[in-house]
């Protein structure tokens, strides 16, 4: 299993693959850019290569994050536009160094019509990935239900992502702290879910991981990472999810806080731990 972490691009995109091969991670994830900016980033393709070369050299897989201001519910024509070059850049960053896709939270729309607010997403991600023929895929992450709910339920994940023109461009980025936030898994349910998630096929879809524990309870709509084994979800939980089937072969990657090592290593090793002594 592809399990890694959250790394930095401060030393560049080459440096921020080792990084994580060094901290045992077999997976990472990282912002193609400053994470707090819609701006356009011209990235260098060298430093790009080297990340591609160095993960292909040593089995890492890896996925990109869009920035934190990233709204897909964007009414507002000039910031639409900002949006749908930042994530288009941000596709490019990530195609280049050899990224499955880039991870966008399930848009938030804060007007009162929520329906509008599907109409602008889809409209947003059909911009986004028009004329788009790299591989990387833009992968929808589900929410914790913060704000108005949306992008909490399975069927809603996939029925939205089947209203884009082009689907075959967009997976999905599983949470698992979000979906015990929204309260779609409860955490002593996960056999019930992943069934669910077969019926609506949305495993065939998943192409990524966030493994994060919760501060707060299932149904809290409160979206705060915990270390793993050390939330509301807890080891147990944690290590029977770690056994479907479905989630071999994809990157499983923490957004936890860093250990007092300064890294994730010996997270890392605690997650392997579950999967190689989990008693069912």
């Amino acid at each position: 299993m592809q399990v890694g972490c959250h790394v930095s691009i401060r030393h560049g995109y080459g440096e921020a693959a080792r990084t994580a091969y060094n901290e045992g991670a077999s997976s990472f994830q990282f912002f193609p850019k400053n994470p707090r900016s819609l701006g356009i980033k011209p990235f260098d393709a060298r430093d790009a290569e080297r990340c591609r070369a160095f993960c292909q050299q040593n089995g890492m897989l890896s996925i990109a994050h869009t920035p934190y201001p990233v709204n897909l519910c964007v009414e507002e024509q000039e910031l639409f536009a900002v949006t749908v070059g930042s994530v288009r850049n941000d596709l490019e960053i990530a195609e280049a160094c050899g990224a499955l896709g880039v991870v966008v939270h399930f848009g938030q729309y804060k007007g009162a019509d929520v329906l509008a607010g599907y109409k602008f997403m889809i409209q947003m991600v059909n911009q986004i990935l028009d004329g788009w023929n790299g591989k990387a895929q833009l992968l929808i992450e589900n929410n914790a239900g913060q704000g108005n709910r949306m992008g909490t339920t399975l069927e809603e994940l996939t029925q939205v992502r089947q209203l884009f023109a082009e689907p075959q461009k967009v997976g999905f980025c599983l949470d698992t702290c979000h979906a015990f936030a929204s309260g779609l898994w409860k955490g002593n349910d996960w056999g019930e879910v992943a069934d669910r998630m077969r019926e609506l096929e949305y495993f065939t879809s998943l192409r990524a991981v966030h493994l994060n524990d919760s501060v707060y309870p299932s149904g809290s709509f409160r979206d705060r990472h915990a270390s793993i084994g050390k939330g509301m979800i807890g080891d147990a939980a944690i290590a029977t999810f770690l056994q479907t089937p479905e989630l071999q072969g994809l990157p499983i990657v923490l957004e936890t806080a860093r250990g007092s090592e300064g890294g994730h290593g010996e997270e890392i090793k605690h997650v392997r731990l579950l999967i190689d002594n989990w008693q069912g």
